[in-house]
Order: C-alpha cells, then structure tokens, then sequence
C-alpha cells in the first residue's frame, strides 16, 4: 500500500533530462514542467521496518500538504519509494533504478546502505539526508547527516551518566554496540567521553539479528559495569535492558534513538525500561510542547489513526521539510538542477523547521548540530517518551569534534 500511494518510478515529464523549462527555471533529473520527483530507500520488511513506514508515511503526509498549498516551484511533489528491507545489495539495486528519475533523496535507511552508495551518490550529485547517523557520511557535499552524528550522542549519554548517575573515575561502562559504521562510531564517542571523564569502556559487538542479549549481560556483570551503553534496534535495547533487570544488574542504561521504539512499551519489558531507560536524541519527544511538533503529531494521527506516532515520524517530517525548503530556495536562485539543490541547501546555516533545534548545513565535515535532548520512556506519553532534558550541548563536544 506505501508503494503505491507514493507512485513507481516512471519517467517525469517534459524537462527532466535538463535545460529549461517555459517557466525559465533549469531543470534536470527529476524534474519536469509540473512535477519534483523526491526518492526514498527504505526498510519496510527488515530490522528497521517500524522506523521505515513511520518516515514513509510521515514524508509522503508533508508532500500531499505541500501539494495543497500549490506545490514547490508550481511543480506537485512526487515520493517515489523503494524498501531494501536493510540489504545493502538490494539497495544498490533499487538506487539504480530510480537514481536517472529523482533530483534528490530526503530518505535513505541504513549505514551500510548508504556508505555501499556514497560513491554514486557524489558522482550523480543527488542531495541526500540519510536516516543514518555515522561520522563517516560527513564530508560528502551532497550527502547530509540531519542533526547530530552518533559518537557526539555517546558523549553526551557519558556525560549525563557521570552528571546525574554518579559514575566517577574508576568506574566501568558497559558499550553493546552493533558491528559496522553505526557501532563503530558510537564506540568512538564513548571511549573518548570515558578516557576524558577517567572512565572505563568494556564493548560488546553484536550483528542486527542478535535479539538475545543473556551473553552479554552476563559478560558484563562479570566486569562489574555501573552503566551500560547501547547503539542498536529496539529489539536489541528491550532485551538488553529486560535480562538486566532480571539478572540483577539494575545500572543505568542510555540508548540511542535508532535504539527505542514506543512499541516496547507494550512489551514484558516495559516496567524496566521506563525504571532503567535514557534516550540520547537530537530530536525532542514526539510529546514535546513544541507547537511545530504538536501540530504535526495532530495531522498524522488525522491521516493515520492506526499508526503509532514515533520517532521516526518527527524525524521523517523534519527530513521532508528541510528538504521543501531546499528546493524553493534553489527555484527562487533560478535552477531545480541536482547542483541547484545542493548549492541551496549547503547556503543553509540556521535552518529550523520548528519541531528540534537550529541546523548548520554549511560545512560538510562537522555535524549539523551537536546539541541533544535526554528523553525517558513513559507508556502514558505520545511516542512512549517524554522530554528529560532540553537540548543542550554536552561539554567536550567542541573539543572532541577540533581534535578529530
């Protein structure tokens, strides 16, 4: 049903194999006399299947209420998706196959995806925003990590231990990580933080299809941790958290956002995660009293009252709307070109949609922000989690990024 409500991909009309349209502006891939072609490579069938069709439904909800205000460029907007289920080898494919017919990508799912299509990527000059959070994708001027990159949340979710949990010099912190780019980099930030802080970091590397965490729980009461880290899927965080708990190590644990879904709220594991749980996020709560938030968590319960409003929904919208504002910037400068678009969206230093914090586009090589919130899980709240903490910047943030 997602794939056919936001369209296949069919050649755009009249003018997307570049020059100019009658209206005068430049056209390219993607674009034609009346329509934007977007592209999205998502999970709808893999271990990020949750997070995929909320960020699908959520795009596809920005582009029909971009519609009805008469479009971006009088062109309709047009999402044309592809799921990959979280194989690299099928996502190459299906870039392949709509690469010739979008002007940009303001979806695409996965680390590994997308370092497998950085190359391609670059060479086509598509304008990217990953839903992928490693350091690894900086430096790349038309592939944009929104927000802040994972070793930056491990510093901060150190330093709201050893801030408010009592961690001190000496202490050990347990780091469950998934194996590739996204483990990898999250590591990085923790064993920076820790090193800094006097700390110590024992890592676990697990792969995405590790859904029982006993092993690890086990490894890591055995080295005495006072916290544990986790960068992985809801899955991976439920167990981790629900075997800690009934084996009795009830130390503080911090996730990243991929990390918590509000279904695990309604799992054995609830009354655990919400005692034990912090989130490290750079988007707030889908709860938040931001009325860009609240207005958007209104109008998708409307569209999709069976859906569960979630992260992924707040940062699928946020990735839509940065990307709209993108290309009314590029039409306004005269071209809908792919180098159009980049050029428009790397012009961007204080971009805010309303629903987090400000975001700096202008140098690729840096995060677009280090700030982050501390969320909590709370069964009652819409998303399942509640704001803990503001945004804010976590001490040695600045000092990491300069020494990297």
């Amino acid at each position: 049903m997602l794939l056919a409500a936001t369209g296949c991909s069919s050649k755009a009309d009249d003018g997307d194999k570049g020059g100019e349209a009658a209206d005068g502006v430049r056209t390219g891939p993607g674009v034609g006399a009346d329509t934007i072609r977007l592209g999205a490579l998502t999970d709808l069938t893999g271990p990020y299947a949750t997070l995929g069709k909320s960020i699908v439904q959520a795009q596809q909800m920005w582009a029909e209420e971009t519609n009805a205000k008469g479009g971006i460029c009088d062109r309709t907007v047009e999402i044309v998706v592809k799921d990959h289920g979280y194989d690299v080898q099928k996502a190459v494919t299906a870039y392949a196959d709509i690469a010739p017919d979008v002007v940009a990508l303001p979806q695409v799912i996965g680390s590994p995806v997308v370092a497998a299509l950085l190359d391609d990527i670059e060479r086509d000059k598509v304008l990217t925003f990953p839903q992928a959070w490693a350091a690894s994708l900086l430096g790349r001027d038309a592939v944009q990590v929104l927000g802040t990159t994972y070793d930056v949340d491990m510093i901060a979710a150190v330093e709201f231990l050893t801030r408010t949990k009592g961690l001190k010099k000496g202490d050990t912190i347990g780091h469950v990580h998934f194996e590739g780019d996204y483990g990898a980099n999250a590591l990085e930030g923790s064993t920076w933080a820790a090193r800094k802080a006097g700390l110590k970091v024992t890592g676990q590397k697990i792969k995405a299809t590790d859904t029982d965490l006993s092993a690890q729980v086990s490894a890591l009461r055995k080295e005495g941790v006072k916290a544990v880290l986790i960068s992985a899927g809801p899955a991976q965080t439920a167990s981790l958290v629900g075997v800690a708990a009934s084996r009795g190590l009830k130390v503080p644990v911090v996730s990243s956002a991929p990390g918590f879904a509000p279904q695990l709220m309604k799992t054995p594991a609830a009354p655990a995660l919400a005692a034990m749980l912090s989130i490290v996020s750079a988007a707030p709560a889908v709860s938040s009293d931001l009325p860009g938030v609240k207005d958007m968590v209104a109008s998708y319960r409307k569209k999709y009252p069976d859906s569960p409003v979630d992260s992924g929904v707040l940062s699928g919208y946020n990735a839509a709307q940065l990307m709209g504002a993108d290309l009314k910037k590029a039409c306004e400068a005269g071209g809908l070109t792919r180098e159009d678009v980049v050029k428009a969206h790397r012009a961007q230093t204080n971009a805010d949609t309303g629903l987090g914090t400000p975001q700096n586009f202008s140098d690729v090589d840096r995060p677009a922000s280090v700030e982050t919130y501390v969320l909590k899980p709370d069964a009652e709240a819409v998303g399942g989690v509640v704001n803990a903490e503001d945004a804010h910047a976590a001490p040695g943030v600045e000092e990491y990024l300069s020494a990297r």
